[in-house]
């Protein structure tokens, strides 16, 4: 039905910055919160980012500062700036979507494949 495809991930050092993208496509009526989560090796999922489709986000702690998270909902489309990494940021990042597929349907979670982010020197 839907699908969220991630781009931008890749080995960067401390201090660096990269940028993430996440595209929706398929059958999408409206699509309501996007975001960004995160794992790293043998820990849980964690929230990053979130963003309503008006535009009000939400930060973890860890990332307050430097990360911004954007969309572009014309594209369908939600942007993960990421500025001043740190090692601990190391991570798989999964984008995540709130989408309706019909307006007679309930809307749903959807999950991208996730894109590897590691921070070393």
């Amino acid at each position: 039905q839907v699908q969220l495809v991630e781009s931008g991930g890749g080995l960067v050092q401390p201090g660096g910055s990269l940028r993430l993208s996440c595209a929706a496509s398929g059958t999408i009526f409206s699509i309501n919160d996007m975001g960004w989560y995160r794992q790293a090796p043998g820990k849980g999922r964690e929230l990053v980012a979130t963003i309503t489709r008006s535009g009000i986000t939400n930060y973890s702690d860890s990332v307050k500062g430097r990360f911004t998270v954007s969309r572009d909902n014309a594209e369908n489309t939600v942007y993960l700036q990421m500025n001043s990494l740190k090692p601990e940021d190391t991570a798989v990042y999964y984008c995540n979507a709130n989408v309706k597929t019909s307006l007679y349907r309930y809307a749903m979670d959807y999950w991208g494949k996730g894109t590897l982010v590691t921070v070393s020197s």
